[in-house]
C-alpha cells in the first residue's frame, strides 16, 4: 500500500448505533513496552557493548550522532521485538521507549546536532545499513561506509562469551551439538545455489552449540557437503577450550551428515570423543534383521512401540581407515519399522548401547529449538543482502540477539510461567506491551497498559534483573 493514499481515518463495522472510528495520531504511544526490560539487563551486563569492541568505527567523531554501540544496540534489541527489516527503523527511530531503553540520553532528540535528526533520537535504516554493507577494506578516507566488521574477532567473541559465562564452573564435560541448516534465498546474492535436499536456492550455515550457548555460526555456500568445514571449525575452537579447561571431556555430537572419516579421524588423533548418526544401509540392515524379527513379534503382542539395542564393529569398505563401534537400533514402532545408527568413540564398558543412544545421542534434537530461535525467531535466516559478508553479518546479530534472549530467560524469567519459553512466546506475551511516554527536564514517565495480563511476571523480571546484575558505569 502507498503511504500517500492512507486514509486519515479508519472505519469499522459500527457498534449498533455508534460509529466506530480510528487513526494514528495518538502520538510517541509505543507497543514495544518490554524493551525496557532487554535494555535493562543488556546495559547490565554489557553484552553489546562487547560486541561493538569487534566493529572499527572510521569515521569521524565530530560528525558522529550514532556511536557504534547504540546502532549495535538499536539492531540487536529490535530483532529481539520482532523487527527484522532495516526499514521499521525509519519509523521506530522516533520511539521515545525504545531510545529511553537503548540508553539514549534525550529521548525525543530534541538536542540532536543535525536539524534533519531533530525529534528522532535513534537511527534510520541508511545510517543502520553501514553496520551490514561497509566493505573489509574500508577506512577513512572511504566516502560512506566506514564501521568495519572484524570477522575473525566477532567468531571469537561468541566462544568467548561462553567461556566467561562458565569460567568460574570448572566444567568437567562440554558437549558441542554440530549442525548445518538452511537458509532460503529469493534473489541473486552471493553464493547463491540450489540444494536438492532442501528443494531451493540457499545458504547452508554451520551452527556449534553447548546447551544454549552458540559457539560457531558460519555462513557457507550451499554447492558442499554438510560437513564441509567441521575440522577447520574443530581445530579452532577446541584448543579455546581446552585452555579453559584442559581437563575436560570434549564431545562432538551430530547427525548422520557428519559421519565422515575425517572428523572421525580429528577426534581420535586430539582425544575428543563423539556420537555421530550414521545412515542406514544394507550391510547394517542385514547385522540387525533378527533384532527387528524379535522386536515385530514383541510389538504383535504389545501393540506398543518395542526395542532393542546392540553394539557392531562396523567399517566401510572405502571411505572409512579404520573399524569403529556402532550402536544399532532395531525398533518397530506402529505401521513400520525405525531402525537406527550411531557411531561413537566411546567403549561398552563406558556407555552401554542403550545408554548411549537414549541419553546421549537422542538429546541432540534440543539443538534443533536453538536453530529454530536463532534462525526464525530472531531472523537469523533474513539473507536479503547482495554480498555474503554482509548476510553473515545478519547472522551474528542475530546469533547476538539469541545470547541476549537466552540471559533474559535465565536471569529475568526463573521461575515464570515463561521460564522455558522460547524468543518468539517471549516477544508476543511479555515484550509487546502498549505504552505512553511522557519526557519532561527532570524525568521520562512511562505509563505501561493497565490491562496488560503478566504485569506481575513483568515486575518479577525487573527486580530479578536488578538483583542479579549491578548497574553499568
Amino acid at each position: 500500500m502507498r503511504t500517500q493514499c492512507m486514509p486519515t481515518t479508519l472505519e469499522f463495522q459500527p457498534l449498533k448505533r455508534r460509529r466506530v472510528l480510528a487513526a494514528f495520531d495518538a502520538g510517541r504511544v509505543s507497543t514495544d513496552g518490554g524493551a525496557l526490560l532487554l535494555g535493562e539487563l543488556d546495559r547490565r551486563v554489557g553484552l553489546v557493548a562487547r560486541f561493538a569492541a569487534c566493529f572499527v568505527d572510521h569515521r569521524s567523531a565530530a560528525w558522529v550522532e550514532h556511536p557504534v554501540e547504540d546502532l549495535l544496540r538499536q539492531r540487536i534489541l529490535g530483532l529481539c521485538l520482532g523487527y527484522e527489516d532495516l526499514n521499521d527503523h525509519d519509523t521506530l527511530r522516533g520511539d521515545a521507549l525504545l531510545a529511553a531503553a537503548f540508553g539514549r540520553p534525550d529521548p525525543t532528540g530534541s538536542d540532536r546536532r543535525r536539524e534533519q535528526d531533530r525529534g528522532n533520537p535513534l537511527a534510520g535504516k541508511s545510517t543502520l545499513n553501514r553496520l551490514e554493507l561497509t566493505p573489509k577494506d574500508a577506512s577513512r578516507t572511504s566516502r560512506y561506509k566506514k564501521i568495519v566488521a572484524n570477522e575473525a574477532d566477532i567468531e571469537r567473541f561468541f566462544v568467548d562469551e561462553f567461556i566467561d559465562a562458565n569460567r568460574d564452573r570448572g566444567l568437567e564435560r562440554i558437549v558441542l551439538d554440530i549442525d548445518p541448516s538452511d537458509i532460503e534465498l529469493h534473489g541473486n546474492q552471493e553464493g547463491r545455489f540450489f540444494h536438492g535436499h532442501y528443494g531451493h536456492y540457499c545458504y547452508l550455515p554451520l551452527y556449534i552449540y553447548c546447551g544454549e550457548a552458540l559457539l560457531l555460526a558460519r555462513l557457507r555456500r550451499a554447492d558442499i557437503d554438510g560437513s564441509a568445514g567441521t575440522v577447520d571449525a574443530l581445530e579452532w575452537l577446541v584448543p579455546l577450550l581446552r585452555e579453559q579447561w584442559p581437563d575436560a571431556e570434549i564431545v562432538v555430537r551430530a547427525d548422520s551428515g557428519f559421519a565422515r572419516d575425517a572428523i572421525f579421524t580429528w577426534c581420535e588423533d586430539h582425544g575428543v570423543e563423539y556420537v555421530i548418526g550414521l545412515a542406514r544401509n544394507a550391510r547394517l540392515l542385514r547385522e540387525v534383521e533378527a533384532d527387528l524379527e524379535t522386536v515385530r513379534a514383541r510389538h504383535r503382542e504389545t501393540g506398543r512401540a518395542e526395542r532393542t539395542f546392540r553394539d557392531l564393529s562396523y567399517r566401510t569398505r572405502q571411505t572409512w581407515s579404520r573399524e569403529r563401534r556402532v550402536v544399532a537400533k532395531a525398533e518397530r514402532l506402529i505401521g513400520k519399522d525405525n531402525p537406527r545408527f550411531v557411531v561413537t568413540s566411546y567403549s561398552a564398558d563406558d556407555r552401554p548401547a542403550h545408554a548411549l543412544y537414549e541419553q546421549e545421542y537422542c538429546a541432540r534434537g534440543e539443538m534443533e529449538n536453538r536453530i529454530k530461535e536463532t534462525q526464525l525467531d530472531l531472523f537469523g535466516a533474513r539473507a536479503s543482502c547482495a554480498t555474503m559478508r554482509a548476510n553473515q553479518l545478519r547472522v551474528w546479530l542475530s546469533g547476538v540477539a539469541y545470547l541476549l534472549m537466552v540471559e533474559f530467560r535465565k536471569t529475568a524469567l526463573e521461575g515464570t510461567e515463561l521460564a522455558r519459553a522460547q524468543a518468539h512466546t517471549i516477544r508476543v506475551r511479555l515484550l509487546k506491551v502498549g505504552a505512553l511516554v511522557r519526557v519532561s527536564v527532570r524525568r521520562v514517565r512511562i505509563a505501561l497498559s493497565s490491562v496488560f495480563p503478566l504485569q506481575g511476571v513483568f515486575t518479577e523480571a525487573l527486580q530479578l534483573i536488578k538483583a542479579n546484575y549491578q548497574p553499568s558505569g
